[in-house]
């Protein structure tokens, strides 16, 4: 595969398909998981804002459309990068947008009565994915090495590097389930559990949390790491609650648009 590098305005994005988040897999689960909590209302919204498609249709479609001239204005929408020596505040903001501002910016467009049809309907597709894409810690990874991709690891004793672990070995190798089944086996929380994940409310919230979990992920695999079986052991109960969170998360967001009487309480009852 031939990796190709865009230099715009002095920062250097990677546009190559190991930038893809959390692997088709962890997108469908983010997804399928919020799925599972939305209330009949926002089903019967979403039912016909997609034609009678699931979420999970949609919750990879963006990777593959922020490569194409129509929708390349995206690409930068999938993630805020933040340096070793900046905060989450004091990072430089791109011209081109972040996920923050994308989040922030389509919710509005999907809950203005305003909005035209193909409106909402991109924006509800743009926000399944993000929803995915902001609780991946290497999302929230450093520009200069464009979010993990040049942090160099071995992977049971072959060449790869930090975000492409964090997109899909470690899901993989954590559980070889489907997106089906991760969602059964890991969605099982108490009301109070989501209650802690609910109190987080905004994007910008949201995306440091994520860039707290970033942190922990470079201090812990510093370049050359020879990544095995201890690392999955650690790592994989965050996988497990970062596809929680992006998923319920997911969950809140839709029903508090599209359901009147939500409350921002999670349903329990899986949509039938």
């Amino acid at each position: 595969m031939k990796t190709k590098i865009l230099i715009t305005g002095g920062l250097i994005f990677l546009t190559s398909i190991c930038s893809y988040p959390w692997g088709q897999k962890g997108h469908d689960t983010v997804a399928y998981i919020a799925e599972n909590h939305l209330t009949a209302a926002t089903k019967s919204a979403v039912d016909s804002l997609l034609e009678g498609k699931s979420i999970v249709y949609f919750s990879n479609w963006l990777d593959q459309a922020s490569h194409t001239p129509e929708y390349a204005y995206s690409k930068t929408w999938h993630y805020k990068n933040i340096d070793a020596d900046q905060t989450f505040d004091s990072a430089p903001l791109l011209d081109s947008g972040d996920i923050v501002r994308a989040i922030e910016e389509q919710t509005k467009i999907l809950s203005s009565p305003d909005s035209d049809l193909q409106d909402k309907q991109l924006a509800l597709k743009m926000i399944v994915h993000f929803l995915g894409d902001i609780h991946q810690p290497m999302h929230l990874g450093h520009a200069s090495d464009l979010g993990g991709n040049r942090h160099f690891v071995k992977y049971f004793g072959k060449d790869s590097n930090l975000h492409s672990i964090w997109d899909s070995s470690l899901p993989e190798s954590a559980h070889k389930w489907s997106f089906t089944e991760w969602q059964q086996q890991i969605d099982r929380l108490t009301p109070n559990q989501m209650e802690v994940i609910l109190e987080k409310t905004t994007p910008s919230s949201w995306a440091e949390e994520t860039f707290e979990i970033a942190k922990n992920v470079y201090d812990s695999t510093p370049e050359g790491t020879k990544i095995s079986y201890d690392y999955i052991a650690e790592w994989t109960p965050v996988i497990e609650q970062q596809f929680l969170r992006g998923g319920i998360r997911l969950a809140d967001l839709l029903n508090s648009i599209f359901d009147c009487n939500y409350r921002s309480v999670i349903s329990s009852e899986v949509i039938e």
